[in-house]
């Protein structure tokens, strides 16, 4: 059964439209390639079973639980919902699986979404220290 308030998306089995296994996949690969660690390690480090991080590794066949997905996030340095962020952003810019595509504009675009999603954070971080700085306070100290 699934828990009040927590999107369908995220808890269902199969699936879902709109979900983009393969972008998973990638920034996965990409992240474990950068910083050298390998199944073993990760999947000692997240605390799941190798065949796990394997199908998550090739596209995930089947849904895996946001708690996977969360546990390889942190284990990788990333924020708890990074993934999971992937795993539904909506807004492609270019089709990972386009015919004939380019290869470095797929990677470009990978990029963009990434910084974009950087700068977002950041923004949202710097709204909510302005909130929580006193009026009148010496940004400095």
């Amino acid at each position: 059964m699934a828990e009040r308030g927590t999107p369908t998306v995220y808890t269902a089995r199969g699936q879902v439209n709109g979900e983009d296994w393969q972008a998973v996949a990638a920034a996965l690969n990409e992240r474990m390639a950068a910083r050298r660690i390998g199944q073993q390690e990760l999947a000692r480090l997240s605390g799941i079973s190798v065949s796990t991080l394997r199908t998550v590794q090739h596209g995930a066949s089947r849904r895996v639980q946001n708690k996977t997905l969360e546990a390889i996030a942190v284990a990788l340095d990333w924020p708890a919902d990074h993934l999971i962020s992937i795993l539904v952003t909506t807004q492609r810019q270019v089709p990972a699986e386009e015919p004939g595509g380019d290869q470095v504009a797929v990677a470009i675009a990978r990029v963009e979404r990434t910084l974009q999603q950087l700068s977002d954070r950041l923004a949202s971080v710097e709204n909510h220290l302005r909130a929580e700085r006193p009026t009148g306070s010496d940004p400095r100290a």
